[in-house]
């Protein structure tokens, strides 16, 4: 495989927060928080109300549930996930002492405090159940995080993701993190003519749940960087699916060397971490600066015991300016515009 020997022509190297590689990810500061007696305290008080006045996700907002010890917090962690490490982690919510209800609201409650909730469906889901639901291969309902199967590094629609562990597998199903900055500097470093195939527009399909989307097919870089801001998004299954389709150009074999590469060396454990979420445990991640995966999983065969997550996708006030070519998957390019997720079907 030729490699250029001048990467100096490529932006870059980005030598900012979010370009940790492995293990420093643990000792960065942002990273875990545990939540105390006063932030549960906040959180019950709220929960007291929107039970007791039984409201929903429209009627929770932050205005109306400031918390008081817990907010600031959030509010911390908002900017961290755009301008530190990028991914955060919070331990200690008591899921079990909670219904199946409260914990969504709960969650949903938490999240408002770092975003605006987008959909995560054609039906508008604004809190979305990550669990193996039985699906076959080729159902139209099929996505990843409905099933037990190995997830490769992604980003979802979103400028940040959110995950409350309900219940763990009970074994597999661990989570893989890895900056895709430090991605970005180590191709930029080692294989500068494939770190410019990654900067170069790839066909999407769109997704077979994205039933409320005109467009049967979108372009979009997997490394862009646009007015100085770096931005990573990368989901490979759309992008085989559209290079497969008959209407669509097939992939080069720069390309496919340069999805290997970066994939090659996101797995590496020199770049990686893995970890595995606990019943409480909340995660939050810049989609624009990590690629999150997760190992495939054996379930229980108790469906209370089967592995649970919730999950948000949310648009967030502070977030970064985007190539415009971003357009069509996610609604607005600006810094802090409401964008991302998929569009309700009317």
């Amino acid at each position: 495989m030729s490699q250029l020997q001048n990467p100096s022509k490529l932006p870059g190297p980005f030598l900012i927060p979010a370009a940790w590689k492995g293990n420093e990810l643990f000792q960065r500061e942002d990273w875990l928080i545990k939540l105390n007696a006063d932030h549960l305290h906040d959180l019950q008080e709220a929960l007291h109300a929107i039970t007791s006045e039984n409201l929903s996700f429209d009627q929770i907002t932050v205005e109306r549930f400031p918390l008081p010890r817990l907010g600031p917090v959030l509010h911390q962690i908002q900017d961290r996930l755009e301008h530190g490490s990028g991914a955060c982690q919070l331990k200690g919510l008591p899921v079990d002492n909670y219904s199946a209800a409260e914990r969504e609201s709960l969650f949903y409650l938490i999240s408002i405090h770092l975003g605006t909730p987008v959909s995560q469906s054609a039906t508008g889901e604004k809190v979305f159940h990550v669990r193996d639901e039985g699906f076959q291969v080729g159902q139209a309902q099929a996505r990843g995080p409905n099933t037990r199967k190995r997830l490769s590094f992604h980003t979802d629609r979103c400028d940040v993701i959110g995950f409350l562990c309900i219940q763990q597998a009970v074994s597999g199903g661990d989570n893989q993190l890895v900056s895709s900055v430090s991605l970005f500097n180590e191709m930029r470093e080692r294989w500068p003519d494939l770190t410019k195939v990654l900067m170069q527009p790839f066909y999407y399909l769109r997704h077979n749940v994205d039933t409320g989307n005109q467009k049967p097919y979108c372009q979009q870089p997997i490394f862009s960087i646009q007015e100085g801001h770096f931005a990573g998004s990368f989901l490979r299954v759309l992008i085989e699916r559209a290079y497969a389709a008959p209407d669509l150009p097939e992939m080069t074999q720069a390309q496919q060397d340069a999805m290997n590469q970066l994939e090659a060396l996101a797995e590496s454990p020199k770049m990686s971490v893995k970890f595995r979420q606990e019943p409480g445990d909340l995660l939050f991640l810049n989609n624009w600066v990590t690629f999150h995966r997760r190992d495939d999983f054996q379930d229980a065969d108790e469906p209370n015991l089967k592995r649970h997550l919730l999950r948000a996708w949310l648009s967030v006030p502070n977030s970064r300016p985007l190539n415009p070519m971003f357009a069509d998957n996610y609604g607005n390019t600006a810094a802090g515009s409401i964008r991302g997720g998929m569009q309700p079907t009317h």
